[in-house]
């Protein structure tokens, strides 16, 4: 289980350093070629804590009619997922939270719908690539605190952040996003009546609950040892980033809403933050935010936390106030 005092996870990763090493890991991962990396350091890659596939992921999981759900919270945070010719689908928080990774099919489009908690990234991937359709899982590992995603195929290691293999036969293969957004559940069931859920995986979970509590109100983000964000930025504020560009949630939950670089974004109150109190449906309002192109088109983006976007988009525009 994931529910783990911070800083007993904090303790066990000391020693990871000294196990960043591709011969150490071949017992555990003795499908993944070591020898294709875009990684400079293995240093960079440390341990979460549980092993690989200790967080399990989740393939073809149940749905239920969004009118039929009552055991989440109104404000309480889902990724929504809207593709043509199938009903609207949302993946609540207080699943992912402890699961991280959904392989699901949605009309026709074989998805990857995950969830860093560390990050607060939530992206939708597309899990076709040009050999095939991949299946993922949770490795276990962390860079820059990020999620590493490990297909069971050829059991390279992607970057949840940015999409990419950065270990393994894949390595430099980079997955194609799906327009999603976080929203709370009463925007997605009062926007789609007719809409699905996911319904609650069958495994002994606190599922509602946050084992991260009070962590995105931290100073300093955890197992993490890059460089701060700059313009004086809080690590641990959200930011929308669209492509290289980051939007501070402070900025766009004043404007609440601002048309910049050919996109929109919009911003309403109403989603409670997941990271925040101990029940997922009583954390602090951080509002929802949808991003659109200039035909009024939902954009694949990310609502993640300021260091992450630095450490992965050391050279990104930040969209500061004007």
């Amino acid at each position: 289980m994931r529910l783990i005092a911070l800083a007993a996870v904090f303790a066990l990763s000391l020693a990871a350093p000294l196990a960043a090493d591709p011969g150490f890991w071949k017992n555990e991962w003795p499908k993944t070629n070591f020898e294709r990396t875009s990684i400079e350091s293995w240093v960079e890659i440390i341990s979460g804590g549980p092993p690989k596939d200790g967080i399990p992921a989740l393939s073809d999981p149940g749905f239920i009619a969004a009118a039929d759900e009552t055991r989440i919270g109104d404000t309480e945070p889902v990724i929504t997922v809207e593709i043509d010719g199938a009903q609207p689908r949302a993946y609540p928080i207080r699943y992912l939270t402890w699961h991280e990774i959904v392989n699901d099919t949605v009309g026709g489009v074989p998805v990857a719908v995950t969830f860093c908690p560390l990050c607060n990234s939530a992206l939708t991937f597309d899990r076709r690539i040009n050999l095939g359709t991949l299946s993922f899982g949770v490795s276990g590992k962390l860079r820059n605190s990020d999620m590493i995603m490990y297909d069971r195929e050829t059991e390279s290691w992607w970057q949840q952040a940015i999409g990419e293999a950065v270990v393994g036969d894949l390595t430099g293969t980079v997955l194609d996003l799906v327009p999603s957004w976080m929203e709370s559940w009463a925007e997605f069931r009062d926007r789609n009546p007719d809409g699905l859920v996911m319904d609650q995986p069958r495994y002994n979970r606190f599922y509602g609950q946050n084992p991260y509590r009070g962590y995105d109100q931290s100073k300093r983000p955890f197992l993490y040892n890059g460089e701060m964000p700059p313009h004086g930025i809080p690590p641990l504020m959200r930011v929308v980033r669209v492509g290289d560009r980051a939007w501070p949630m402070d900025r766009l939950a004043v404007e609440q809403q601002i048309t910049e670089a050919g996109v929109t974004l919009s911003w309403r109150s109403g989603q409670a933050s997941a990271l925040d109190t101990a029940e997922i449906a009583a954390g602090r309002d951080v509002g929802s935010v949808r991003v659109r192109d200039g035909q009024g088109r939902d954009l694949a983006h990310d609502v993640m936390f300021a260091f992450a976007f630095h450490a992965f988009w050391p050279d990104g525009q930040w969209m500061l106030a004007r």
